[in-house]
């Protein structure tokens, strides 16, 4: 009665190896050994899970370097060298530069990801109507939300808010503010949080991206979730203030997080690249202390954030090699922290998501199989995948490397 089995795989926290049969797109049963007619396919013992969830990526301005200075190597440079570049975006254009970094993510082992598109008068619709037909071409791989983005402002541009509303009704998932780039950014949240409801989605903000202790934006979003009843509802990228604050400030804010039910990702490649550049000597790294918000309840991502643009002019999807990065940075080394980190690029994401999650009898066969024996030595050594499979169908196949003996 099943259409495949992926047999011989390790599954975490589970002793031993596993068939995995699989019906109807689902999964149908997990067994020590699986007694069946149905096609089989050994994956001789490596890893298997419910593959990468990406919770923070910008697709719509992915791969623009050719186009872009990088002179400061500074956010405020990004954000400028990337407004021009957007204003010139077709919609081919962003479908084919989206189409190239989707392929890499689905080969890297992803089968979920958030994307940003921006919205505004310079991007226009282009760059949405771009990536809803991404969406469209890869869902056979991967599942992707759309979270319309304001980039550069909504006080100081009032028709970017009339624009949300449109992306939002014409199938953007989410809607997403940046506070730090506006004149105003309270009422930058405010509004915000006020198109969410309009729209009963989501709210994902960029917070607090500086290495000034001063001034967070957390506690306002806070007040505005708790307010509006929206926990388990709202997560923010980047927050690296809190790097640069003590640890009982930190603890504090981390505590108010958690309470109000807010998510929080942490962007490695990106937050490492564009912070310290003022200082020249014990350069900060910068990144949110993401194993003291878990601490405190907070659910905490990784997640790639941008690939070959100005904000990161690095990168191929791989969040492997992300949580890799992430765990070196934050100087992990207990396996129960390296844990967390694979947590961060899968589980945890997935829940900021709101999708559903994992390896049961009954979930969606979203499954990819790595060159790995468990989560730990994915993250230590960058394991890569090997295979996978959306909704029961294979999606890619990496065959493993071999090395070329001399006969002698």
């Amino acid at each position: 009665m099943l259409d495949l089995v992926i047999s011989n795989v390790r599954i975490a926290n589970r002793e031993g190896c596993f068939d995995i049969g699989i019906r109807d797109g689902r999964i149908a049963a997990i067994e020590h050994a699986l007694a069946t007619d149905a096609p089989r396919q050994d994956m001789c013992g490596c890893l298997a899970f419910g593959g990468f969830v990406d919770s923070h990526i910008h697709l719509d301005k992915a791969c623009i370097l050719d186009r872009c200075l990088i002179c400061e190597g500074t956010l405020e440079e990004a954000v400028r060298e990337t407004a021009k570049a957007k204003a010139g975006f077709t919609t081919e254009d962003v479908y084919a530069r989206a189409a190239r970094v989707v392929e890499n993510a689905i080969l890297n082992g992803t089968t979920a990801m958030r994307t940003f598109v921006e919205v505004d008068p310079r991007a226009g619709f282009r760059s949405l109507d771009a990536i809803r037909q991404i969406r469209r071409s890869y869902a056979w791989a991967i599942d992707i939300q759309i979270c319309a983005f304001a980039q550069e402002g909504l006080t100081n541009e009032p028709e970017t808010t009339d624009m949300l509303d449109r992306a939002l009704t014409d199938g953007a998932d989410l809607i997403g503010g940046c506070p730090y780039t506006d004149p105003d950014p309270q009422a930058h949240i405010t509004r915000i949080f006020d198109l969410a409801e309009r729209h009963g989605v989501d709210v994902d903000f960029h917070l607090d991206f500086d290495l000034n202790p001063s001034g967070s934006a957390i506690p306002a979003v806070v007040a505005e979730t708790k307010r509006r009843g929206y926990g388990g509802r709202v997560s923010i990228g980047h927050a690296t203030k809190l790097s640069a604050m003590s640890t009982q400030a930190a603890s504090e804010l981390a505590a108010h997080l958690a309470d109000a039910g807010i998510a929080v990702t942490v962007l490695p490649a990106t937050d490492l690249f564009l912070l310290g550049r003022d200082r020249d000597h014990l350069i900060p790294r910068g990144l949110a202390p993401a194993m003291l918000l878990t601490g405190s309840g907070v659910t905490v991502t990784a997640a790639t954030n941008n690939v070959l643009n100005p904000f990161t002019p690095y990168g191929d999807a791989s969040l492997g090699r992300m949580a890799n990065l992430f765990a070196n940075v934050a100087q992990l080394s207990r396996d129960e922290d390296i844990g967390r980190a694979f947590d961060m690029v899968t589980v945890n994401a997935a829940l900021l998501m709101r999708r559903n999650y994992g390896l049961e009898p009954g979930a969606t066969a979203d499954i990819v199989v790595a060159d790995a024996a468990d989560p730990l030595s994915m993250i230590r050594e960058i394991r890569q995948p090997i295979a996978g499979w959306k909704n029961g169908k294979q999606t890619f196949v990496r065959p493993q490397p071999r090395l070329l003996r001399p006969a002698s």
